[in-house]
């Protein structure tokens, strides 16, 4: 029964290094995506020069993105899964559904991260 919740530790473990990396990309590149999305949406003002408040911190946030992007690159394709016969994880399907989520949400978190240097084109 242990060897069992391992594979779905796991599991989890891998979609929680997702999820953080993806709530660090928005955390690192809250501070040029909000004014942008706002002003996209046609809201303006002096009050939205203060949301860049978070930019001294960007770097942080953007190191932990890549930290746990690193995270599940490293659960996903290095270390090898001890899966029991029946689980979830034993099955070769949901493995190539794993890698493929990780590539898609690694390919947003790109693109997050690559906002601050391509927002000054739109304002």
């Amino acid at each position: 029964m242990q060897q069992g919740s391992k594979g779905v530790d796991a599991s989890l473990n891998v979609k929680g290094s997702l999820v953080a990396g993806v709530l660090a990309a928005i955390g690192a590149s809250v501070c040029c995506v909000g004014p942008l999305v706002l002003l996209t949406l046609g809201i303006g003002g002096a009050w939205v020069s203060s949301l860049t408040a978070l930019e001294p911190v960007r770097p942080f946030f953007m190191a932990v993105t890549l930290l746990f992007i690193g995270l599940a690159f490293r659960r996903l394709y290095l270390v090898p899964q001890v899966c029991v016969q029946g689980t979830p994880c034993a099955d070769p399907r949901t493995v190539s559904r794993q890698r493929l989520i990780f590539w898609l949400v690694t390919v947003a978190i790109v693109a997050l991260l690559a906002v601050p240097l391509a927002a000054p084109l739109f304002y």
